[in-house]
C-alpha cells in the first residue's frame, strides 16, 4: 500500500505543469493563434499618436475647417440646389471629408499594424477563425463570463473609466475660468482654446492608457507562459513524437547493426588473407590488381566480432596470419570499404606475396 501511494505521488508530480514550454510547443501555439497580446496597447497607441497628429498637423487642419465653413456659409447655402449641380456639390463635400480625415486613417492604419508587430511580430493565421463546435457550448460560455479573466477585464475597464474621469475633470476644472468668459471671445480664439484643451487632454489619456495598456501586455505574457507550461511527462511525450521512442529507436539501431554485421561476414569468404592480433583484432583484406588500385579492407572487427571472422575463414579456405602490429594499426586507421593507408603498402604487400606463394605451393602441389 505504501509502495502504490508513492507511486501514485510520483505520477502526480510527473503531472505537475512546471516546466516552461518547449520552442514546438511555443510554435504550434503561435500557428493556432495563441499568443500574448494586449487588445488594449494598439487602441491606445492610436489615441495617443492621432492626438500628436493633430499638433504636428495644426494648420493643415485649421486651413481645412476653415476652407469648408467658409464654403458652406459663403457658397453652398446661397447656391441654387437643382438636378444638375447636386452630384458635383456630393461629389466635392465628400473629397474635402476625405482629404480632412486621410491623415488620421494613415495613422490609425499605421499604429495599428505596429501596435499588434511589436506585442507578436509578423503572423498571418486563419486557425481561430475556422468553425469550432466547442465554442457553441453554452456551458463553455457561461464559464467563460463568470471566468477570472473576465472580471479582470471588467476590473480593468473600470479602473480605465475613472482614470479618464479624473483627467477630464482635472482639466476642465483647472480651465473653468476661461470657459466661462468664452462666450465673449472671438470664433478664432474660442476655436484655438478649444482644440488646445481636446489636444492635450487626448494626449494625457492616451499616455495613461498607454501605460496601462503596456502593463497589461506583461500580464497577458505571464498567463500565455503559464498557459503554455508543461509537466515532464508532456516533454518526454513530445520528445518521444518528434524524436522517437528511444527503445523502438535502439531496436531499430541493434537490427541496423546487426545487418551490417551479417552483409561484413558475407564478404569474408572473399578476402585473401586474414590478418590478426591474434585474439583482439581480424582484418580481412582483398586485392585485385586489374580493379583496384591498393588492397582493400572489407571486414574487421575485435574480441568475439574478429573470433567470428576467423571461424568463416577457416571455414572457407581463407588464410590467416599473424601479425600483431599491422592488424593493430589497419583496425585504427581505417574503415570497411577504404583502402589501406599509404605508409603500410609495404607491409601488406609482403603479406599478400606470402600469401599468393602459400597459394601457388598449394596449387602445384
Amino acid at each position: 500500500m505504501r509502495d502504490y501511494r508513492l507511486k501514485l505521488d510520483l505520477q502526480l508530480f510527473s503531472q505537475e505543469k512546471t516546466e516552461q514550454a518547449t520552442p514546438k510547443k511555443r510554435d504550434e501555439a503561435r500557428k493556432k493563434g495563441q499568443i500574448a497580446r494586449s487588445s488594449d496597447l494598439p487602441g491606445s497607441f492610436i489615441l495617443m499618436f492621432v492626438f500628436m497628429g493633430f499638433i504636428m498637423l495644426g494648420d493643415y487642419y485649421k486651413n481645412k475647417i476653415m476652407m469648408l465653413f467658409s464654403s458652406l456659409f459663403e457658397e453652398w447655402l446661397l447656391m441654387e440646389v437643382t438636378t444638375g449641380n447636386i452630384m458635383e456639390l456630393f461629389n466635392e463635400i465628400a473629397m474635402e471629408l476625405l482629404l480632412f480625415l486621410l491623415p488620421i486613417f494613415a495613422i490609425t492604419i499605421l499604429i495599428g499594424i505596429l501596435g499588434n508587430v511589436i506585442q507578436f511580430g509578423f503572423l498571418l493565421t486563419g486557425d481561430p477563425l475556422k468553425m469550432k463546435l466547442s465554442k457553441l457550448n453554452p456551458i463553455n460560455g457561461f464559464k467563460q463570463i463568470f471566468s477570472a479573466k473576465t472580471i479582470v477585464e471588467f476590473l480593468k475597464s473600470v479602473l480605465k473609466l475613472l482614470i479618464i474621469g479624473v483627467l477630464v475633470y482635472s482639466a476642465i476644472s483647472s480651465e473653468w475660468q476661461r470657459i466661462l468668459v468664452l462666450a465673449s471671445l472671438p470664433i478664432q480664439q474660442i476655436f484655438s482654446f478649444t482644440a488646445g484643451l481636446t489636444v492635450k487632454l487626448g494626449i494625457e489619456i492616451g499616455a495613461v492608457l498607454t501605460a496601462l495598456a503596456l502593463a497589461d501586455y506583461f500580464y497577458q505574457r505571464y498567463e500565455h507562459n503559464k498557459s503554455l507550461k508543461m509537466s515532464k511527462q508532456d516533454i518526454k511525450d513530445e520528445y518521444k513524437k518528434s524524436e522517437g521512442d528511444p527503445i523502438i529507436k535502439g531496436k531499430i539501431r541493434e537490427r541496423q547493426r546487426r545487418m551490417a554485421l551479417q552483409r561484413m561476414m558475407q564478404e569474408v569468404p572473399k578476402a585473401d588473407v586474414i590478418i590478426t592480433n591474434p585474439t583482439h583484432f581480424a582484418i580481412a583484406l582483398k586485392y585485385d590488381a586489374t580493379k583496384m588500385e591498393a588492397p582493400k579492407i572489407i571486414a574487421k572487427g575485435m574480441d568475439h566480432v574478429a573470433l567470428r571472422i576467423k571461424e568463416i575463414a577457416k571455414e572457407n579456405g581463407v588464410v590467416t596470419m599473424e601479425n600483431k602490429p599491422l592488424a593493430r594499426a589497419l583496425y585504427e586507421r581505417a574503415e570497411i570499404g577504404d583502402v589501406i593507408p599509404p605508409d603500410l603498402f609495404q607491409a601488406v604487400a609482403e603479406v599478400l606475396a606470402y600469401v599468393y606463394k602459400m597459394k601457388g605451393r598449394v596449387k602445384s602441389s
